[in-house]
């Protein structure tokens, strides 16, 4: 099977890629190489390279030809920089996701769009969300997600094209740039640098291995059924100042570190998935617990600075950490 994957010089992107190789499969990758795509990533494979725009309807034409199936994994994720400046975040995902979805009815290719469990909003008062519950996104990065989704059940209907939907927990592993909590703490840690925690810290995340993922989104690519969401989970929820101890404890950084900053605009307070549609219906759970895979992570970014080291000390990495963290780290308690 020929395979194109969007968005596969990024985090998540770049690992399913590798792991479809790893199978045996024809892998192409079209990425927009923004500040988090980096095509060192696909270092050592023998994986096609396209730079290219989703929203690019000839880019897209050229990238998938002779493909079978395109998986989504193009977004800009982070909620902190969708709160600086929301406009690439609502182009990307529903301009693009409906570019994808136009050749994909066209074509008859399968297609499957990566999601995310921010779309179904806070979960504070229990329980856990499941692919039927509404959506109710809280964040310019998760209004952009849930409206590229509405593409897929619409086009499926209308259409009939064979399209599904994963929608996964918080994803750590290798590889993740280091803006997200884990890579950035972790990078802090080994540089003796403040771990900037928001708020109380109490937040809580279902937290999901990069590989465990990727074998999730792989089993909806092949047994999932069209016009189908199935939520990917961890299963690991835990409070990000647990999290944060975790990694002065695995870095040996001082405990002092940790200093607690001034809350993001609109916290959510908790994600939870219910996973079992996957498990049932896929043959699919997660396998790696969260102290190994945070083991893991901490160990990969210990082994590995130049890759994080060249991010950090960059220019356009420093300006948003300044203008994130800057007055905020003045205000710590």
């Amino acid at each position: 099977m020929r395979v194109l994957v969007t968005g596969g010089a990024g985090f998540i992107g770049s690992h399913f890629a590798k792991r479809l190789e790893r199978a045996g499969e024809d892998v192409v990758v079209l990425d927009k190489l923004t500040y988090s795509g980096n095509p060192a990533n696909l270092d050592g494979t023998g994986i096609e390279l396209v730079v290219g725009d989703i929203c690019d309807s000839q880019a897209v034409e050229r990238a998938t030809e002779g493909c079978e199936a395109i998986v989504n994994f193009a977004a800009d994720t982070h909620v902190d920089r969708s709160i600086l400046g929301a406009t690439d975040f609502g182009r990307t995902e529903f301009v693009g996701t409906q570019t994808l979805l136009e050749l994909v009815r066209k074509t008859g290719m399968r297609y499957v769009q990566v999601s995310t469990d921010e779309v179904y909003g806070d979960l504070e008062t229990g329980g856990s969300s499941r692919e039927t519950d509404p959506l109710c996104p809280s964040s310019p990065y998760s209004v952009a997600k849930a409206a590229g989704d509405l593409h897929i059940p619409a086009y499926v209907r209308t259409f009939g094209v064979q399209a599904c939907i994963t929608r996964g927990s918080n994803t750590y592993g290798p590889n993740q740039y280091p803006e997200k909590l884990i890579p950035l703490f972790t990078t802090n840690a080994l540089d003796a640098e403040p771990l900037p925690l928001y708020g109380d810290g109490r937040q809580v995340r279902d937290w999901l291995y990069v590989e465990d993922h990727c074998a999730g989104i792989e089993a909806v690519l092949r047994r999932g059924r069209a016009g189908e969401i199935y939520n990917i989970g961890g299963g690991h929820e835990v409070e990000n100042i647990e999290v944060a101890k975790g990694i002065v404890e695995l870095t040996g950084a001082d405990p002092t570190l940790l200093q607690h900053v001034e809350d993001r605009p609109g916290h959510d307070r908790r994600y939870s998935l219910s996973c079992e549609k996957a498990k049932q219906e896929l043959d699919w759970e997660p396998v790696v617990s969260f102290a190994d895979g945070l083991a893991q992570t901490v160990a990969w970014y210990r082994e590995n600075r130049p890759w994080w080291d060249s991010i950090k000390s960059g220019e356009h990495y420093r300006a948003y950490y300044e203008r994130q963290y800057a007055e905020r780290l003045e205000n710590a308690e």
